[in-house]
């Protein structure tokens, strides 16, 4: 998926860069408009806020990043006169207590509390659409965002919520002072990507389904002791 998006952008944007995180930088070495870097899963059951870390690697080289997923095709010419926005995190948002009471409203009891940990009006928060967005430079602003996601999302795993990067981004915004907002820029891009929520089917052997889960425990465990250096934010 990734080298048939790095083919889509080779023509409808050429001379842009997509920076890969991965586990096996060599497979895309050979693709000249790709940047890749060795990322191991960080997260604990899933890698979704591991995406924090590419957008980091992409800020640490470019002033504006968009976070795009693998299993996204571009079907159309990526316009040049594209137009971002410090101190916004742009894409499609919406209050994120409207979006979570709608699909999972078994976590707005956890989101409740780390909004209060953090000190924020979980109300005034949005949920931001993880697959595409865009992060751009603001003075360290961005930095700051990317360190406090990865503790709130930290937080949120150790309480078995793994999913949902997108609530996340949203309240680490509101805690750093990042607007977010549904902009034309963002809204342009939207129009010439399809998002197509890959899944797969490959059946696992009992090998496979063994390591994941040692490697669950190992992750898991590896974090709690981690956890225990900022005791009062993650255990009370």
């Amino acid at each position: 998926m990734t080298k048939t998006l790095a083919e889509d952008l080779k023509k409808y944007s050429p001379g842009t860069m997509l920076v890969v995180g991965t586990d096996k930088p060599k497979d895309l070495l050979s693709l000249n408009n790709v940047i890749p870097f060795k990322l191991s899963q960080q997260g604990i059951l899933h890698c979704y806020h591991d995406k924090r870390f590419v957008i980091l690697k992409a800020l640490s080289k470019f002033d504006n990043v968009i976070q795009i997923d693998a299993d996204t095709r571009i079907v159309d010419t990526i316009p040049q006169d594209l137009s971002f926005s410090k101190g916004v995190i742009e894409g499609f948002n919406e209050n994120l207590v409207t979006h979570v009471n709608k699909y999972t409203p078994e976590r707005l009891e956890r989101l409740n509390k780390i909004a209060t940990k953090i000190e924020v009006d979980i109300s005034q928060a949005n949920f931001v659409y993880e697959s595409l967005f865009i992060v751009s430079k603001d003075n360290g602003k961005e930095l700051e965002f990317i360190e406090q996601w990865g503790k709130i999302g930290l937080y949120l795993e150790l309480n078995r919520i793994h999913s949902g990067e997108g609530n996340v981004i949203g309240i680490t915004a509101l805690k750093i002072g990042l607007k977010t907002s549904l902009t034309p820029s963002w809204e342009r891009l939207k129009n010439v990507t399809k998002h197509f929520d890959a899944s797969t089917t490959r059946k696992s052997s009992y090998i496979d389904k063994f390591n994941k889960r040692v490697k669950y425990h190992y992750r898991l465990n590896k974090n709690r002791l981690f956890a225990l250096k900022d005791f009062d934010f993650f255990y009370k």
